[in-house]
Order: C-alpha cells, then sequence, then structure tokens
C-alpha cells in the first residue's frame, strides 16, 4: 500500500508552503513518526514526520513552493 505525502495545511489561512529540504535521501527507508521533510511557512519551519513505514520516494524538489495539498513524495 502507498501512502501519498501531501503538504499539509497546519494554519487555517495556509496556502502554500517551500519544501525547503528533505530530512531522508530518496529511496531510504523510514519508520513511522521520523521526520522526513522540512516545510517553511510565512512565520515559521515546521518538520514533517513520516505518516507510516516503508520506501521514501521523492516527487518534488526542494526550494520550491507548492500548494496546500500538493504531492511532494510517496512512501510503500
Amino acid at each position: 500500500m502507498t501512502t501519498q505525502l501531501l503538504i499539509p495545511r497546519l494554519e487555517m489561512s495556509m496556502t502554500e508552503a517551500d519544501l525547503v529540504e528533505w530530512l531522508v535521501p530518496d529511496g531510504a527507508a523510514v519508520s513511522e513518526g521520523d521526520p522526513i521533510y522540512t516545510i517553511e511557512m510565512a512565520k515559521a519551519t515546521q518538520d514533517i514526520a513520516a505518516p507510516a513505514s516503508g520506501t521514501l520516494k521523492q516527487i518534488a524538489a526542494t526550494g520550491q513552493t507548492y500548494e496546500v495539498g500538493t504531492l511532494i513524495g510517496e512512501i510503500s
């Protein structure tokens, strides 16, 4: 089963975020709860934890701005 990684809405007014960095290399094994990427919003940065365990597939590039809900990776 594949789990999609989407840009989360962390604040009600949030519409987009910058993908600052992947904390885990593409193709690496991740465990649920491990921090896997960092996003930056208007006022803060936030590490986002893996919602599932498996192998990370990065889809989105760092240094770009993405709308909330955009698919940036998968865990399978």
